[in-house]
């Protein structure tokens, strides 16, 4: 069973077959909590998926019992920590090859704990081929889903859920790889889906659409003919075989035919005038490799101008490939772009997807699970637990592969609320979180991937250390470790493995793989006394800001938001300092600062603008615990109520670094409520609105927010929003163009990013953004 073999995560260990070098148990993840099956069976390749529950600690916050005891007793922190379990929902997908359904079946069955599973869908020819095996080696019904309708389900779901899911190919390009953004609408869309034959598909909207054409021209002609010309059995191997061919020497080429004249006729020489045309008249054998590429040539060629052809007949300007021919192979991928191009005039895009054939097996576990509304969630991939775009297995490093196969394993993460734009942004189908794209820019990527990798000691020291209790802690944060270096090796040699690489995808990974080794929140502890400290300086920051006069106070907040940010554990250059020196503070961090003129200076628009009328709502997106959140957000956040402005304050859904959680933040708002009477009454009368994001990550992609927060931004009318943080308002949204106010400010942490900037270490960005009208 090479083919799952390949595909796993993790050491040697018992095998199905001899062939295995890996553990089923790392291809097969979380099999024993299945709760629902389905299966798309193609006529080489076997996609399962699964739906599966992961146990997991999650690091809880509540409020002490403080009836009848005075609350500021100087040793005690303002909140208790508990470790807790927690349920969530994660989707599994794993491709194996035909020849080893018995094998894999009988993995399945032996592991097939959950006895509530009853039925398993299952879509693909081989649903009917292989019916009586599965439903004999698994007990389970087996019921038949139309393949149609499985690939559009699974093709919305993707394109939905799963940011930079596709790609344009450009072959000469630097990277090749070109993600696309996930639009609000991705309908209408043509689908081209290649397997054995092709399939082409008019979709217009989530249950609406029609199968317009095809071809039997397709993935089983390639493979056919390959075997007949080549003599080679196996499909990866044809393709390995044709991405070493020269086409020309079996291809007759315009050239071919009309010599020099063919510049007269404003014809490319190199275009292909007669596939195989070569074959008839020359002596000679030709190659096995030429012959492949030839034919992988023609066929591809074929599908392109046919899928250009239905595209214009139908006015539609997208078409997405799918299905297991394409397999990321380039010079498919390439053939294919190029006969679009040439055929519309580049008027059609061709779009290829990471996930390409999973779509049947996704469409066809979503068709099981309709009676639980799975559109009622948004979903996340799973970096930890997926492989990448044509890159080897998680844990096997970046050593290229000898076939051509592109995706093993994908894990998905069901959230816990449906993720949207938020409504401000001037335009969702255009909008870009990430500032700076590291598959493009190669010196970014290179010191990026270099800084996350000297940073690795530290994460797992602080993992380690955030346990004390635990035996295992140890040993846990050095799988970890493994882990996570090896991402950042396979992503050093396919920086597009996962889309588009941006240092949020590089920190989101990292929160992926502590998660997988159980440390949900490494500095739950640093939070807890950070902000213990800082609530006993509130007041008498409160009384010193209070003292001065309108204009200072203005000046003095805008700097005490800065100062509170510097409070940054994910920066080296601040954990230093933090660790070096216990008592660095507010007064220091302000002290730190660069001096006016700032890197990006808008402060006196800003001051000015607050001469005029009090904005309506604004919406804060709040970085930091302990002095960030309480003596620099909840001060400009006092001001803004005491002005007439309703404030909604946004904090993560979950732990990421030592970002603030919306739980604590609950509590930081109740104990400042105690002390000040105009933050109390504005909790009191729901002026003050404490909100969740949707997020667990330092960074911020404003496409996907909680729905919650959306709805709330709607009804009370935001006309301001704020983003501090160097990870929210640098590395994401600093270009974020929004239809109303915006104020864009962090201090730079990171000596290289603000030499890059034109700046130096601790540099201010204070950006006012007014909307053009």
């Amino acid at each position: 069973m090479a083919e799952c073999g390949a595909s796993g995560s993790g050491s040697s260990g018992d095998s199905l077959d001899k062939s295995i070098t890996l553990p089923p148990d790392e291809i097969f993840r979380n099999l024993e909590n299945a709760k629902r099956f389905a299966i798309d069976i193609g006529g080489s390749l076997t996609k399962l998926a699964y739906y599966s529950t992961v146990q997991h600690k999650v690091a809880k916050v509540r409020s002490f019992d403080h009836s009848g005891k005075d609350m500021e007793h100087d040793h005690e922190p303002p909140y208790e920590i508990s470790v807790q379990e927690e349920i969530t929902a994660r989707l599994h997908f794993v491709k194996f090859e035909n020849t080893y359904i018995e094998a894999c079946l009988d993995f399945i069955k032996d592991h097939l704990v959950n006895t509530e599973t009853k039925v398993i869908q299952a879509t693909g020819g081989g649903a009917y081929k292989f019916k009586d095996l599965i439903e004999k080696k698994l007990q389970l019904k087996v019921d038949k889903e139309d393949v149609m309708t499985c690939l559009i389900k699974g093709c919305n779901f993707v394109l939905k859920n799963i940011p930079h899911e596709a790609f344009m190919y450009q072959k000469d390009s630097d990277p090749e790889f070109r993600f696309q953004i996930n639009h609000p609408n991705i309908f209408p869309y043509l689908l081209v889906n290649i397997g054995s034959g092709v399939s082409i598909v008019k979709v217009e909207s989530e249950d609406r659409f029609e199968w317009i054409g095809g071809s039997s021209i397709g993935g089983g002609t390639f493979w056919g003919l390959g075997a007949l010309l080549t003599k080679t059995k196996k499909f990866d191997e044809l393709l390995q075989l044709a991405s070493q061919g020269q086409h020309a020497n079996v291809d007759m080429l315009v050239r071919d035919v009309y010599g020099g004249a063919h510049q007269t006729l404003g014809l490319s020489g190199s275009l292909i005038a007669s596939s195989f045309g070569k074959s008839a008249t020359a002596d000679g054998e030709f190659s096995k490799e030429d012959m492949a590429k030839s034919l992988l040539h023609m066929i591809s060629n074929d599908i392109g101008q046919l899928a250009c052809l239905y595209a214009r007949l139908h006015r539609l300007d997208r078409v997405y490939f799918g299905g297991f021919f394409i397999r990321g192979h380039p010079v498919t991928m390439r053939t294919i772009t190029y006969s679009i191009n040439f055929f519309s005039k580049g008027e059609v895009q061709a779009l290829f997807l990471r996930h390409e054939g999973y779509l049947g097996a996704i469409g066809a576990f979503l068709k099981g699970a309709e009676q639980d509304n799975p559109n009622q969630y948004s979903w996340g991939e799973n970096y930890a637990g997926s492989s990448g775009l044509m890159s080897t297995s998680p844990e096997l490093g970046p050593t290229p592969r000898a076939r051509s196969g592109t995706f093993d394993l994908l894990e998905m993460d069901r959230l816990e609320r449906p993720l949207v734009s938020l409504p401000l942004l001037r335009d969702p189908s255009s909008y870009v979180p990430d500032t700076v794209d590291l598959t493009e820019d190669a010196l970014a990527r290179k010191y990026w991937l270099t800084c996350f990798e000297e940073a690795l000691d530290g994460v797992v020291k602080r993992a380690v250390a955030s346990q004390p209790d635990s035996a295992d802690a140890a040993e846990r944060a050095e799988k970890f470790r493994r882990k996570y270096w090896n991402k950042l090796q396979t992503l050093r040699h396919q920086p597009f493995a996962y889309g588009t690489l941006t240092v949020r995808s590089l920190l989101d990974t990292r929160e992926h793989c502590l998660n997988e080794f159980n440390f949900p929140d490494p500095y739950s502890k640093v939070k807890q006394k950070e902000n213990g400290l800082a609530l006993k300086c509130f007041p008498g920051v409160i009384r010193s800001l209070d003292a001065l006069s309108w204009e200072d106070r203005q000046l003095a907040l805008v700097k005490g938001l800065l100062a509170g940010n510097v409070f940054d554990w994910g920066a080296k250059a601040v954990s230093d300092v933090l660790e070096s020196d216990p008592q660095f503070g507010f007064e220091e961090a302000k002290r730190k600062l660069q001096e006016r003129p700032w890197l990006v200076d808008s402060c006196s628009e800003w001051l000015q603008r607050l001469k005029g009328p009090p904005h309506k709502c604004a919406l804060i997106f709040a970085d930091n615990s302990g002095i960030d959140i309480i003596l620099g957000v909840f001060p400009f956040v006092r001001e803004l109520l005491f002005r007439g402005t309703e404030v909604i304050l946004a904090c993560n859904s979950g732990p990421a670094l030592n970002d603030v959680t919306h739980s604590e933040s609950l509590i930081v708002a109740e104990r400042i409520a105690s002390m000040d009477p105009v933050v109390h009454a504005a909790l009191r009368e729901e002026r003050l609105l404490l909100v969740q994001t949707g997020s667990s990550s330092p960074c911020l992609d404003l496409s996907r927010l909680d729905k919650g927060l959306a709805v709330l931004v709607r009804e009370r009318g935001a006309d301001l929003v704020v983003i501090e943080g160097m990870g929210r308002a640098v590395h994401t949204n600093y270009h974020a163009a929004l239809r109303c106010e915006s104020l864009k400010l962090a201090v730079v942490k990171n000596s290289w990013l603000a030499e890059r900037l034109g700046g130096r270490l601790f540099s201010v960005i204070f950006k006012y953004e007014v909307p053009a009208e």
